[in-house]
């Protein structure tokens, strides 16, 4: 047989003149490696554009909103988003988020504590951070010696309400009944709203003030005396007492005076009742003793005051509440702040006039 002829040899690729005819021709890979550090530099700047707008945006946000007038803000106690949220909408910050962010990300408590806060627009996010940390403190000395009129109007100084709003609160106690569990009198708080010391922040208002001071005297005086029948008379006598003696061992003793001059029928014939009927704290004229026509002047009317005229402390409820038993009818305050008591005219005149020869003496030069 004869051999099937072989099969024909391939015919070599060409070659370019002066290649090497043994290379195969491949795909080059210089122009990709070419391209890849200009694409990872596109990327690059592409997000440094991303990260420098976003710094903007967030620089932005925290930017300082206008400046505006202060406010005073009563927060309850919330998380900082919620407390960020509200000062958002009170145009105090511009954006509630990124400020919350920048708050956790330095350490800000997550939690703010109720109370009022005075900021104002064009505090820095700094600033109102600062101010977060802390509720306003405003303390407001009400003294025993004041009426409500007075307290009024050392409210006023204070920034915590208006003078004239106090005294509209004042004179509405069937607003206040429900609140508390004793019976308030009919046409006035006057000697109900008890004497302290109190943190009423600015812009308070006056009803809150009102409150605050009747769960005071429920607390410290309410509780205390349950088993008074009248407690409006109490109260009243308390008032008298406060503003009749500056010692408290004292109070007692004058209040044992008034019950005793009410008992055998005697004008009380004391002079505080004539100034709070008058609305002013002075030294009486001689002549008022006798010309002050007002149901406050006990030198012309028998009895009690119509009110209380002043918030008595509770020294001074307790020693209405104990009068102490004697048969006094008279007493003068000396110079010293001691009181001299007396039981008939004769021996309060002498007193009298002991008081007139030390104050001469201490007129001396």
């Amino acid at each position: 047989m004869i051999p099937p002829e072989p099969p024909p040899e391939p015919a070599p690729a060409e070659t370019l003149p002066g290649a090497n005819s043994s290379a195969v021709a491949e795909p080059s890979a210089g122009p990709a490696r070419s391209r890849r550090p200009h694409g990872c530099l596109l990327v690059a700047a592409g997000l440094a554009v991303v990260v420098a707008a976003a710094a903007w945006w967030v620089t932005d946000q925290l930017r300082p909103m206008p400046i505006g007038p202060p406010v005073t803000l009563s927060l309850p106690r919330a998380s900082l988003s919620s407390t960020l949220r509200t000062l958002q909408s009170r145009g105090i910050i511009r954006n509630a988020t990124v400020t919350g962010w920048s708050y956790r990300l330095f350490g800000q408590s997550r939690i703010i504590r109720s109370g009022r806060y005075r900021l104002s627009p064009g505090m820095s996010a700094h600033q109102v951070e600062q101010a977060l940390r802390q509720p306003l403190r405003n303390w407001v000395r009400l003294p025993e010696t004041n009426w409500a009129a007075r307290n009024a109007n050392l409210l006023q100084r204070a920034g915590v309400c208006l003078a004239t709003e106090y005294l509209a609160e004042v004179r509405n106690p069937a607003k206040y009944q429900r609140e508390v569990n004793f019976r308030l009198p009919a046409q006035s708080l006057e000697g109900y709203l008890y004497p302290d010391t109190y943190d009423f922040p600015p812009g308070y208002g006056a009803a809150a003030v009102v409150r605050t001071q009747l769960k005071t005297f429920e607390r410290k005086v309410g509780q205390a005396f349950t088993d008074v029948p009248d407690l409006d008379r109490m109260v009243t006598i308390a008032s008298l007492v406060q503003l009749e003696v500056a010692r408290d061992e004292e109070r007692p003793v004058v209040a044992g005076v008034i019950e005793n001059r009410l008992a055998r029928g005697m004008r009380l014939q004391i002079d505080a009742s004539i100034n709070y009927g008058l609305q002013v704290w002075r030294p009486l004229r001689r002549s008022e003793y006798r010309t002050v026509d007002s149901p406050y002047n006990l030198y012309r009317v028998e009895g009690l005051p119509p009110t209380p005229i002043c918030s008595p402390s509770l020294a001074s409820i307790r020693a209405a509440h104990r009068p102490a038993r004697h048969s006094y009818l008279y007493y003068v305050a000396m110079p010293d702040g001691e009181t001299k008591f007396a039981s008939n005219l004769d021996d309060h005149e002498a007193n009298f006039r002991e008081r007139k020869r030390r104050l001469a003496e201490a007129d001396r030069p």
